[in-house]
């Protein structure tokens, strides 16, 4: 880290972040050798990320090949404009990246307790009914064990 004063070392505040964000992004490396990135719904539980996705599609073929992948997410907290001089613009952040390995989930009963979390993060309010099993069939779990991670912030 080039800044290493802005690096958050407080696991509380990093859990924090991986809770609370709404979109992450996941890269990938596909077929060419190109990185691919894609913003994800995501939930944290047990220490792994999960994001569900089509069981069709490049992240997904890029995974099956056995490639490492990164996630990313972050949280804008405010623009400082500019005065007289243009570099004193500024821009307040917290941020995460993960390098890692990524799986696809096979167990049906893991799936559904993924989905049901992803579910209650994104409407906690219920409301919803079960997912139906061919829908279940054809949805991938990716799960996301961390080898890196590293997480800063500029608060001012």
């Amino acid at each position: 880290m080039r800044h290493p004063e802005r690096e958050i070392k407080e696991k509380e505040t990093i859990t924090g972040l991986l809770e609370k964000s709404v979109v992450g992004r996941i890269a990938t490396v596909n077929r060419k050798g190109f990185p691919v990135i894609k913003p994800v719904n995501f939930v944290y539980w047990n220490g792994r990320i999960y994001v569900h996705s089509s069981l069709k599609g490049e992240k997904v073929q890029d995974i099956r090949r056995g490639n490492p992948v990164c996630f990313e997410l972050d949280e804008p907290i405010a623009y400082v404009t500019a005065g007289e001089r243009a570099c004193s613009g500024n821009y307040y952040f917290r941020s995460l990246i993960i390098k890692g390995k990524a799986t696809l989930l096979r167990q049906g009963s893991r799936k559904l307790e993924i989905l049901g979390r992803l579910m209650e993060k994104y409407q906690p309010e219920g409301g919803y009914g079960k997912i139906p099993e061919e829908i279940l069939r054809r949805t991938a779990i990716i799960e996301i064990v961390a080898e890196e991670m590293t997480a800063k912030e500029r608060l001012g």
